[in-house]
């Protein structure tokens, strides 16, 4: 039995020959370069090439009907590489074939994607039928600077606290920081919700080790919210090996640049989480036998993750834009995967667990979160004056609570009080109920307009609700809401 590298998805078949089909069958087996399995490691896997190394990144194909996929990673000398293997390595053995498709790993692009859930390999998992899209290697080179767009624009995404105080770049790259069980993933799909309804773009959803549980549950979110239809789903699921985790965020970015480039529209890509794909490039590092660095992280933290977050940029056709969801290790933000993390984004959402803690949602830290787009030049004179006084009232605030908490607020100047009763209105004010959490409060959602927020804001600044109580700006849209 010989194996056959094919066109599309570096895929290969099997084919049984008679002898009348010998000459056939030796100029076939002549051109595949078919190599022999030394060493099982995990998902580490050396293989002997007799004839010719495959290159670095070609796929590799093993096991019975060629279903085991391996990455290769490095070549140890003139006829030995090491590769990682995307898929589990049950069944293979030492002396066992494999074939080199002569491919790098691809996806298949297309609108026929939109409303499709798919894995690393373009495969479909939502048990809807097979996907016909172009094949195209995740393997893409970032845009030159000189194709890339040099004119910032502000991305709006309906929510108060984020539009205000940390605006979103299009065509930039957000970080959405926070520990487990902030709210993260929450405020990715009311992202979602809102761009599809409000900019009628194209949003692609990367879930880079996403528990089972989390994707059925937004993939169900996203059917309820009716915005599936113009969602593309890319999932490396938590129990799968961690090169088909590592090389998600590539294959999803790939979908993502087919809308921008070819399709020239605005596209709004998701991934949650980025901490996922850093802990499967460490578990690869590992496996391939590299010296750790600080805190055990692999030394190629930096560039793999530049190759990834470079090729996300805004160009004359289009743009990408990129909100990731970054798990910070014990909610220490000196950890080496939020540090090398932060150098990348124009904005950064920290969400706060005291402020969730206190009921106040979204739970974005008013005063954590910033963004380079916050300039007078960009933003207007009002917004930037505005967002200042904000800062600066709730800063105040901060400073005062420890006075307040021994003393009493009785105990400060009237200046200082009509200030914390400004800045606890504007933190209520700042919590909106989501389109996406309507089955769970009973609350219906609300995208509010930046004009509107900020019309707000600038009221409760002047002391135009001093008067009411502050509970009456939880949880609404527009300030004219209050009554």
């Amino acid at each position: 039995m010989f194996f056959i590298p094919m066109r599309g998805m570096g895929q290969t078949v099997s084919g049984r020959f008679t002898c009348s089909d010998k000459g056939v069958l030796t100029r076939m087996a002549e051109q595949v370069n078919t190599g022999t399995v030394v060493s099982i490691r995990g998902s580490v896997v050396d293989a002997h090439f007799p004839k010719e190394l495959p290159e670095i990144f070609h796929v590799l194909r093993a096991g019975d009907d060629n279903r085991i996929v391996i990455e290769v990673n490095t070549h140890l000398n003139e006829h030995l590489i090491r590769g990682i293997a995307l898929t589990p390595t049950q069944g293979l053995a030492r002396g066992s074939a494999v074939v080199d498709t002569g491919r790098l790993l691809e996806v298949p692009v297309g609108e026929e994607l939109l409303g499709r859930v798919i894995n690393v390999f373009g495969s479909p998992i939502d048990a809807k039928g097979e996907l016909k899209g172009t094949p195209r290697s995740i393997h893409q080179k970032p845009v030159p600077l000189t194709d890339q767009s040099t004119v910032s624009e502000i991305f709006t995404t309906g929510i108060k606290s984020i539009d205000v105080l940390a605006p979103l770049e299009r065509g930039g790259k957000a970080g959405l920081f926070g520990g487990a069980g902030v709210g993260k993933t929450v405020l990715i799909t009311e992202m979602i919700n809102n761009t599809v309804k409000k900019h009628h773009g194209v949003s692609i959803f990367c879930g880079i080790g996403e528990r089972c549980r989390e994707g059925e549950e937004i993939y169900r979110d996203m059917i309820s919210a009716g915005v599936l239809g113009n969602t593309v789903m890319v999932f490396g699921q938590m129990n799968e090996p961690p090169g088909a985790r590592f090389r998600v965020g590539h294959a999803a970015l790939t979908v993502a640049e087919y809308f921008r480039d070819d399709m020239h529209q605005d596209v709004l890509l998701m991934m949650d989480n980025i901490f996922r794909f850093i802990q499967a490039g460490s578990e690869v590092s590992g496996l391939m036998g590299q010296l750790p660095s600080r805190l055990g992280y692999q030394p190629t933290l930096g560039t793999e993750l530049a190759e990834l977050e470079e090729r996300i940029c805004n160009t004359s056709a289009g743009a990408i834009t990129s909100i990731q969801a970054v798990y910070v290790p014990a909610d220490d933000f000196t950890d080496p995967s939020a540090s090398h993390t932060f150098g990348h984004l124009s904005a950064s959402i920290v969400l706060s667990r005291k402020r969730a803690s206190e009921g106040l949602y979204p739970a974005v830290d008013l005063l954590q979160s910033w963004s380079k787009m916050l300039m007078p030049h960009i933003v207007g004179e009002r917004h930037y004056r505005i967002a200042q006084e904000i800062r600066k009232t709730l800063t105040i605030y901060e400073d005062l609570k420890d006075i307040i908490a021994m003393l009493g607020i009785a105990e400060l100047s009237r200046e200082d009080q009509r200030t914390v009763y400004r800045a606890r209105r504007l933190e209520r004010f700042f919590t909106q109920p989501f389109f996406t959490t309507e089955q769970f409060t009973g609350m219906p959602g609300r995208m509010v307009a930046l004009e509107d927020a900020l019309h707000g804001c600038e009221r409760i600044l002047n002391d135009e609700f001093a008067e009411v109580p502050e509970s009456k700006l939880y949880m609404i849209g527009t300030i004219d809401e209050v009554h």
